[in-house]
């Protein structure tokens, strides 16, 4: 029986395979359909050998939700307010996307249009008070309306509700035989904030159904049941049910499940700070790892729009390995757009025409025109020459020295996406440690550390399917979030410990559901805190039963820690965060890939400082030394680029480690 991981990204499809009883491994990757992910599931399975019917547990990643929303494919969608707030997603908050540009719009549009906006007559405050009650008369009102507008999915967000869900609840239960998805936002995100609340409740309601259909078909080719799972934003898998009410956890799963596993590397290999440099084929994402502990989020901005909900802390940016490189008035760039799976880069042979970065590596000699990638794709190394030289003529350079200057520019956007998780929030990220992965970061990982100011490097076995792996080793849990608002002044022990047990019974529910023991369940509780005149929470760890002085001054501490100072104004507690957890227990051997060893060689590539070097190129396969730049070592999904200066040894799992010699 085999375990699977997948990741569905926008131009690959990741598969991981292990064998519940000998730990055998194996890997592989396919191109995504964009139309048919469950397809490229199945031919995911076919390409590691394992039959529908040998499978025990599939969990898998996707960034199908994530596109959906960000291209605003999605289906018509009502929003039910409380009367007068019905321009709450037009209003939003009162900042722009770009402060100095004049050209750009101030903020996106709402995804609902006015006319599908829908006030109806109640009010509760902010402590859950009913002022005035929601009449039936209302209800009917609004069915009369929901039936006139022909409306797939409506987003019942009303004012105050996370104080009070009981008017959400009524309406929710007497529309759904007339609406065909139906989400309420005391489930999606119970907390203050009402646009933030609104904008997330929308969103979950757009992507349901998206959402269910694909996962319904998937039910239906893969009917494991419990054994059928779905990787979430916030670093762990959840069951189906769980996901099919809230499709909004699948958002960012693929690059929240390579932190995941990145996390477990941390605390394997006991570095205190690692900073994760996912590069796919159409996006890059970067994450800050301290004490093995990812950061973790509150809101994340999609398409323009604010998803409030539990999350891990990714940076993304549009630079992948099919990013298209353009030439503009303000010189080279990189992204966002991309080449896709579809037709992918020039140098795939695939009907691309537009040039890439790996076109750019291509012509640099990092990837071998000899050796098909994954012995399905063959690289074309003049044809990438060609679609570059439009820009080197237009620069003045040759092509060469073009495909350099693009590969600096990209390293030049990742080091600004890893400024933006480290030294933003005070870390100093050269003291960190890179862990690279996914198709393309092996590749750039010396040249971005180089730009970055890093020493050391680790490129984890799997690294071409390495957020697969995270879905597969995370994990299982659910997470669950709600405004409180308490003043530690006067705080009633009792009170807190009744709202935060509500809060643990209903994060473990989707666990016991899906046949875990409770006595195989861990439960981590956080406060998110902040000053009584501050805008911003954040976590601190405790304990039931509460000590009230102790939680204090660990907030006192972590303030002062972060920002440099603690005070003695009163302490409030904003909201609870409660996860519910069984640990993975999945255990892995060295990958097999299925490729025979190939002969060491050599070839000409051009490195960081423009000079054409002869390089060996080894087979990560058989690695069993220490090597010393310039060399290539190859596998047959990933290459990883040892720039000279780098030194990679490998251990007995197949991790490498890169360390500049000069360091």
């Amino acid at each position: 029986m085999w375990d699977i991981g997948t990741d569905i990204g926008g131009t690959f499809t990741d598969i991981i395979a292990v064998n519940s009883e000998s730990s055998e491994t194996r890997i592989a990757k396919v191109p995504s359909r964009p139309d048919a992910p469950v397809r490229a599931m199945l031919e995911a399975l076919d390409a590691v050998g394992v039959k529908a019917g040998e499978v025990r547990r599939f969990v898998h990643g996707t960034t199908r939700i994530t596109n959906a929303l960000v291209e605003e494919r999605l289906p018509r969608v009502a929003l039910i307010t409380t009367a007068g707030f019905e321009d709450v997603l037009e209003i939003g908050r009162y900042r722009r996307q770009e402060l100095y540009r004049l050209d750009v719009p101030p903020k996106a549009p709402p995804l609902v249009p006015h006319q599908l906006c829908f006030g109806i007559k109640e009010r509760v405050d902010f402590t859950g008070a009913v002022l005035e009650t929601l009449g039936d008369s209302e209800i009917d009102r609004l069915i009369g309306w929901l039936k006139a507008n022909k409306v797939d999915s409506a987003a019942i967000s009303l004012l105050h509700s996370y104080a009070n869900p009981d008017h959400e609840k009524r309406i929710a239960e007497k529309i759904k035989s007339h609406v065909a998805h139906v989400c309420a936002s005391h489930e999606i995100n119970p907390e203050s904030r009402e646009f933030e609340r609104a904008s997330s409740t929308v969103f979950n309601a757009a992507a349901m159904p998206i959402a269910v259909e694909y996962l319904t078909e998937l039910e239906k080719k893969l009917p494991l049941g419990p054994g059928l799972q779905v990787f979430h934003s916030a670093g762990a898998m959840v069951s189906l049910p769980a996901v099919k009410r809230r499709p909004v956890v699948m958002a960012m799963s693929g690059p929240a499940a390579g932190v995941a596993a990145s996390a477990r590397i941390a605390r394997d290999l006991d570095k205190p700070r690692i900073l994760t440099f996912d590069m796919g084929g159409t996006t890059t994402d970067v994450c800050l790892i301290v004490d093995g502990v990812a950061e973790m989020t509150d809101t994340r901005m999609i398409g323009g729009r604010p998803l409030r909900q539990p999350m891990l802390a990714v940076h993304s940016i549009g630079a992948g390995g099919g990013s298209i490189v353009k030439l503009g008035p303000g010189g080279l760039t990189v992204g966002p757009q991309s080449a896709g799976a579809v037709p992918g880069p020039v140098c795939y042979g695939r009907g691309g025409t537009e040039p890439t970065i790996t076109d750019a590596n291509v012509v640099l000699g990092y990837l071998d025109p000899a050796v098909k990638l994954g012995d399905a794709i063959s690289v074309d190394i003049e044809a990438a020459k060609r679609a570059l030289a439009p820009i080197a003529d237009a620069l003045g350079l040759s092509v060469i020295a073009t495909a350099l200057g693009v590969v600096r520019v990209a390293n030049a956007a990742m080091a600004r996406a890893l400024r933006r998780v480290t030294v933003e929030r005070g870390i100093d990220g050269r003291e960190c440690v890179l862990l690279a992965f996914g198709g393309g970061g092996p590749m750039h990982a010396t040249g971005l550390a180089e730009t970055y100011g890093l020493n050391e490097i680790i490129v984890p076995a799997a690294s071409s399917a390495f957020s697969a792996l995270g879905c597969l080793t995370a994990d299982f849990s659910f997470l669950q979030q709600q405004t409180v608002r308490m003043g530690l002044d006067g705080l009633s022990i009792d009170v807190f410990a009744e709202r935060a047990q509500s809060l643990i019974h209903e994060a473990r529910g989707p666990l016991l559901a899906n046949g875990i023991a409770e006595k195989d369940i861990v439960v981590e509780t956080v406060a998110l805190m902040r000053y009584a005149a501050q805008n911003d929470s954040m976590p601190v760890s405790f304990t039931l039963p509460l000590d009230i002085e102790r939680l204090r001054e660990d907030f006192n501490r972590l303030h002062r820690e972060r920002y440099g100072y603690a005070t003695a104004e009163p302490c409030v507690i904003e909201s609870l965060r409660v996860q519910a957890a069984k640990s993975s227990s999945v255990a892995f051997s060295k990958l097999q890939t299925g490729r025979p060893s190939a002969a060491r060689r050599e070839r000409s590539c051009v490195f960081g400082n423009g000079e054409t070097m002869t390089t060996t190129i080894l087979p990560r396969e058989s690695l069993s030394g220490a090597v010393e730049g310039p060399a290539i070592i190859e596998d047959a999904w990933s290459t990883v680029v040892v720039s000279p200066g780098w030194r990679a040894t490998p251990d007995a799992l197949g991790n490498l480690f890169l360390s500049r010699i000069s360091a």
